[in-house]
């Protein structure tokens, strides 16, 4: 079988076997039964293609040979070849040696050879190609305006797909290739090679060749893929080119295809060759993070991607093809599990499951099937999905060195982990730690604790927390279920810094509390004392909400705000005070509170919170107030995670007269006619629209600066009688 490679020149050159003995080339010609031309088609997906292909051919004849992949033909007892496979390819290595030739002024007896490509698809694009191949254009212009301008190309011809296809790519060609030097020389060097098998080598039969060409079908994008890959793959270490083209024909789309069928409710679009892709730029932004780098503003395109982390420096180049096949074996394998799914439903849950770690139950739990559907989407694989993916990939990987029981503890690890380092598993322009959170991780999974040399990974707090939880089981491994029963818990999802290591026998209390009204919870707490958090701004409050899951995960998750260690002493003291607890139960703590308040007649800013619900809206839980130490009572209620709005307002104002609280002041003001009121700390303020007060209400304090009366109910007193008509 002759399989030597051969340049566009030598190729009419070459003998070759045939029936009838030794044939030489004479002619190639593109039979009818092949489809057009079709690299210059002008669509975003071939666009695409043709600039990978043209750039790959610049880089030939710049000093970087290229060998293409194989061409194969038959050949008839005249010596004429008629391409099986590889039409695209012969024509625009056509069309390149042509541009060479006249571009720089080769003598008629290097190129003659060229009059021996045609195409008979179409009677236009034979006569064109004997056309082009005499023609020498002047270079001044767009090459296809110059040749569309000369008297032998017949306007009719523009409606040929080929011809047009061609135009596209000379000019293309010419933009890309102006500034090259010596393209014929380089090309007479075997620049650019291919290989050339005769279909009778083959053993292929005519009702073949025209079965395989009545497609008339464009390769597809992961086609294209697939023969670079091989190529670039072929280039660093041909061994492992054969071995990973052999997979990705049989075990790696073995693999993809489980999530492709109606059983495991795939989406459509979820066939093997985009779930391959999908993968293949999950594991080329995994090189990028390890090297220390970012994805962020680069191509993500397939091919670009082979060029940057498969071609080049060809030891960097071989163990990044190493990792691609360990990433994509590790997938196969599963250390002995049937299957990815099967596997990772033994590791992970929507719920508490011994032996098991807790997403979030927006995530699927088959985490591969989500990365071959969804990595692209980055609202669906977000960066924490991908460092959890990260993790199990890595342990996949090393499922040899790592037991299952190890990994099962380490993986609970670097979930508490990637749960409490919200702004910290990030890649932005001013800040990237995917490259050190990655170091983490693979650290957590390989020793089972986190690497102090290691600098700017997860948030700090969670670090040392998980530090603190390996050395505590270490001395009471007894109580391991225990404390990862409270770790999963809802309200804390891996970090329970809230009650301490030194509180763990509260953890059925804490169950307990949280199976009660988030109202009833809040008000209890600050029937005890005012748990509220200073946020850094100082001006912004975090407290609970009746609804929203994000105010209590900023309380009972340390973070920057101060205040967290009272918010953590006062809930322990209310779940000391009780086995168990119902809504009951905190109405009798709540009511205790309001009633010995109202019978001292001292009434602190937290019985305000207590008792009105304007002060619980059941938003984000933020509350401000930019002079708390001088003015206690001033805070107003946000109903916006960061910012004032329409909807903030002034607690007091609104329980003594919502139908009159001004918007347009952000409700700070309760507006009748020309007056309006304004609540200070120790009065309210009854002004004209200059800003003249015309009255003041004064709210009776004693010494500490306490309310000695209901605030709210001498303002309403006092509308009842001084405001209304």
């Amino acid at each position: 079988m002759e399989t030597r490679l051969h340049s566009f020149m030598d190729i009419f050159d070459c003998a070759f076997e045939s029936e009838t003995g030794p044939v030489t080339i004479q002619k190639i010609v593109i039979p009818m039964i092949q489809r057009d031309y079709a690299q210059g088609r002008r669509n975003p997906e071939v666009d695409r293609v043709r600039k990978r292909f043209l750039e790959s051919l610049a880089d030939a004849v710049s000093g970087r040979p290229i060998a293409l992949d194989f061409i194969y033909g038959d050949i008839d007892e005249r010596g004429v070849m008629t391409p099986l496979d590889g039409q695209q390819r012969l024509t625009t290595l056509f069309l390149l040696h042509w541009y060479a030739a006249k571009k720089e002024k080769a003598p008629e007896e290097e190129w003659g050879f060229l009059r021996n490509f045609s195409y008979e698809t179409r009677y236009s694009a034979r006569d064109f190609c004997m056309e082009l191949t005499a023609f020498a254009p002047s270079f001044q212009g767009r090459i296809s305006d110059e040749i569309i301008n000369q008297t032998w190309f017949p306007l009719d011809w523009k409606k040929d797909p080929t011809i047009r296809s061609m135009l596209v790519v000379l000019d293309e060609m010419d933009e890309r290739f102006r500034e090259i030097g010596d393209i014929w020389g380089s090309l007479k060097r075997n620049a650019v090679t291919f290989y050339f098998l005769p279909i009778k080598d083959m053993g292929l039969t005519d009702e073949l060749y025209i079965r395989m060409n009545s497609r008339g079908k464009p390769l597809t994008r992961f086609e294209h893929f697939k023969a670079e890959l091989e190529r670039d793959i072929k280039a660093v270490d041909g061994a492992a080119a054969e071995r990973i083209m052999a997979k990705i024909d049989r075990e790696w789309t073995d693999l993809l295809w489980r999530y492709c069928d109606k059983e495991n409710a795939a989406p459509d679009d979820a066939v093997p060759d985009e779930a391959f892709l999908r993968y293949f730029n999950f594991i080329c932004d995994m090189l990028c993070y390890k090297k220390g780098e970012s994805p962020q503003g680069r191509s993500g395109d397939e091919l670009d991607l082979l060029q940057r982390y498969f071609s080049g420096d060809p030891v960097e180049a071989a163990e990044n093809i190493r990792i691609m096949e360990d990433c994509f074996d590790c997938w196969c394998t599963t250390a002995g599990y049937a299957s990815a799914a099967d596997f990772l439903t033994n590791v992970m849950s929507h719920r508490h499951e011994r032996g098991k770690i807790v997403v979030e139950s927006r995530y699927q739990i088959d985490i591969f099937g989500d990365c071959i559907r969804l990595y692209l989407d980055r609202n669906r694989f977000p960066l924490n999905r991908f460092v959890l993916f990260y993790a199990a990939t890595y342990y996949l990987r090393n499922a040899d060195t790592v037991t299952h029981g190890e990994f099962a503890r380490r993986i609970r690890i670097v979930n508490n982990l990637i749960q409490n380092s919200a702004d910290e598993v990030s890649d932005r322009i001013d800040r990237n730690r995917i490259p050190a959170i990655l170091a983490q991780t693979e650290a957590v999974i390989m020793t089972g604790t986190t690497d102090d040399s290691i600098e700017n990974s997860f948030n700090v707090n969670q670090i040392q927390e998980e530090k603190d939880k390996i050395e505590f089981l270490a001395q009471n491994p007894e109580r391991a279920q225990e404390l990862y029963e409270l770790e999963d818990h809802p309200m804390l999802r891996g970090q329970i810094a809230i009650l301490g290591l030194e509180n763990l026998d509260l953890k059925e209390r804490f169950e307990s509390l949280f199976s009660c009204g988030w109202d009833w919870i809040d008000r209890a707490l600050m029937s005890i004392g005012d748990y509220g958090q200073q946020e850094r701004n100082k001006w912004r409050y975090q407290y609970a909400s009746r609804s929203w899951q994000l105010a209590w995960d900023e309380l009972f998750h340390k973070s920057a705000n101060s205040g967290f260690d009272r918010t953590s002493q006062i809930l322990v003291e209310l779940l000391s005070g009780h086995e168990s607890f119902d809504d009951k139960i905190l109405e009798g703590i709540v009511n205790a509170f309001l009633t010995e308040c109202e019978q001292k007649k001292e009434y602190p800013w937290r019985y305000y919170y207590v008792k009105y619900d304007v002060f619980r809206p059941g938003s984000y839980g933020k509350l401000s107030n930019a002079c708390a130490d001088t003015k206690p009572y001033l805070f107003s209620v946000m109903q916006t995670r960061s910012q004032w709005s329409q909807n903030t307002y002034m607690p007091y104002l609104k329980a003594a007269d919502e139908a009159h609280l001004s918007k347009d002041d952000m409700g700070q003001r309760l507006v009748y006619g020309d007056r309006y009121i304004e609540c200070e700390n120790d009065s309210y303020l009854v002004k004209t629209d200059d800003g003249k007060v015309v009255d003041t209400i004064p709210i009776e304090q004693n010494e500490e600066g306490v309310d000695t009366q209901d605030r709210i109910v001498k303002l309403k007193n006092y509308i009842r009688w001084e405001m209304t008509p």
